[in-house]
């Protein structure tokens, strides 16, 4: 048995960890309550109101509740163990030589990227760090746009952001978080259904306003037309009927997280 043979063997009896697995399910759980608290959020910015409608708006909101920051680190802990558990997927994936698999090793890896980034923000939140979104993106941007070639990086990453975008609407579209889910028979099936679809389409819509922010960025070379999902909330209120429109896409926010609490559940880890 060669190294990397060992070394898959080793990770996957980490991932085949009843602790392991329950974690990560508490991960996706973690991320549902977050989800939902964005989508409260969106729905008072259609409704008027203020605030910065983001993850890092809704982990705040979390922070200043009873028992806040305990529960903050919670999240970071649940949301880290669900990186975990994707990074180990991406390595312990067989059959490498295809193009199938590397495409499932490098979505698996992204999530990673994704949850372990979540959970650092909660982390961040909980120490006290004043973490905002839209900044944090016009910054990053700034920097990015300082590089040689800067331009054409954040136009590419820009692209790539909205194009996870459309991936999610696709998802929500046909339906294809089911291959990773035992979806239960019955009208409860059909709720679970119903609120990924739901949920996939306006993740998929706010991610991909996203990224074409970060083109417009890009291109104008002006950082501060880049953004987060507050940005653009705040893009999608200024279109005709953007308040109904915003308001939707609350709403499906909303719907992803309570989705989120039923993978928790029903998973196939």
């Amino acid at each position: 048995m060669t190294l990397a043979d060992t070394a898959r063997s080793a990770a996957r009896q980490v991932e085949s960890s009843p602790l392991v697995r329950a974690l990560a399910r508490g991960g996706y759980a973690a991320s549902g309550v977050v989800h939902v608290l964005i989508g409260l959020l969106v729905l008072t910015l259609a409704f008027g109101g203020s605030g910065e409608a983001d993850h890092s708006g809704a982990l705040r909101a979390i922070a200043g509740a009873p028992l806040g920051l305990a529960v903050l680190w919670i999240i970071a802990v649940l949301l880290w163990a669900l990186a975990l558990y994707h990074l180990i997927e991406a390595f312990v994936l067989r059959d490498a030589s295809t193009a199938k698999t590397w495409g499932r090793r490098i979505s698996e890896a992204g999530q990673a990227v994704v949850f372990a980034a979540l959970g650092t923000v909660s982390a961040s939140v909980a120490l006290g760090a004043r973490t905002e979104g839209n900044r944090s993106a016009e910054d990053a941007s700034r920097g990015v746009l300082e590089l040689p070639g800067g331009g054409i990086v954040l136009a590419l990453v820009g692209i790539g952001v909205a194009a996870g975008g459309a991936a999610f609407v696709v998802m929500g579209v046909m339906r294809s978080f089911e291959k990773k889910m035992t979806i239960p028979s019955g009208a409860l099936g059909t709720f679970v259904t119903t609120l990924g679809v739901v949920g996939y389409i306006a993740k998929g819509i706010a991610l991909a306003i996203v990224g074409v922010l970060l083109v417009v960025a890009a291109v104008t070379s002006d950082a501060s037309q880049a953004g987060g999902l507050d940005d653009a909330f705040d893009t999608l209120r200024g279109l005709f009927l953007g308040p109904l429109l915003v308001a939707l896409v609350g709403v499906g926010f909303i719907a992803y997280g309570l989705f989120l609490f039923f993978r928790a559940r029903y998973a196939r880890l």
